[in-house]
């Protein structure tokens, strides 16, 4: 049923010296950056948006926790059928995946911000732009790393569906190819390099959480 080792090693090699391995991993890791980019710059003023204007809350809340709840496979043939089967429908599909899981958690760690904070910043005279820049963005500043992280996982998931429903390169079409011809191990080579994507993206998003949440373990301590 499945490849030993040995094989997955070698279809990696072959597949290494010719360069069409490469071609996949690019086009891949490149739909995740753009659309898992797109939709953190997104989330953020949006989910800043929820949590300060009720408003605005009201009106953009139902729709993005109705989205959520909706697989990506569902919608992605519908986006395919507006974009085509090219790199745009693959991105969409990705930034509407991430960004629906970013917008809310990063709006839960607005929402989440110490009121004691806050109190204390207008007692000491600070006006509204103080507050947000100096008090609220550094304190949810670890619920938008998460949120990153969360993303990145998602983007990663989503990849494989807009990939394996059309395209000609991506990690996706590829295990999709050698699933067809039962070469398993493509498909296992595929998974791997998925796996190895996806550390690879945590141990940045955990390098960053260190560099710029580094000042709550002091507090702490």
């Amino acid at each position: 049923m499945f490849a030993p080792p040995l094989k997955v090693w070698e279809a990696f090699a072959s597949r290494a010296a010719s360069g069409i391995l490469w071609a996949h991993v690019w086009a891949s890791v490149s739909r995740v950056l753009t659309g898992f980019g797109l939709a953190f710059v997104v989330s953020i003023p949006v989910a800043f948006l929820m949590a300060w204007y009720d408003p605005f809350r009201h009106v953009v809340e139902p729709w993005i926790q109705f989205i959520r709840n909706i697989p990506p496979l569902a919608y992605v043939f519908l986006i395919i059928a507006a974009l085509g089967i090219g790199q745009a429908s693959k991105i969409t599909v990705i930034f509407i995946a991430s960004f629906l899981v970013m917008v809310v958690t990063i709006y839960q760690g607005v929402k989440g911000v110490d009121t004691t904070l806050i109190k204390a910043a207008k007692v000491l005279g600070a006006k509204q732009s103080d507050i947000f820049f100096k008090v609220t963005i550094p304190a949810s500043t670890p619920f938008i790393l998460v949120a990153a992280r969360l993303g990145l996982s998602t983007s990663l998931t989503t990849l494989m569906a807009s990939e394996i429903v059309g395209g000609d390169k991506g990690i996706g079409m590829m295990i999709q190819q050698a699933s067809g011809y039962y070469q398993m191990d493509v498909v296992l080579l595929g998974i791997i390099l998925l796996g190895i994507i996806g550390i690879l993206f945590e141990k940045i998003v955990r390098y960053l959480e260190r560099r710029f949440t580094g000042w709550q373990e002091t507090v702490q301590q």
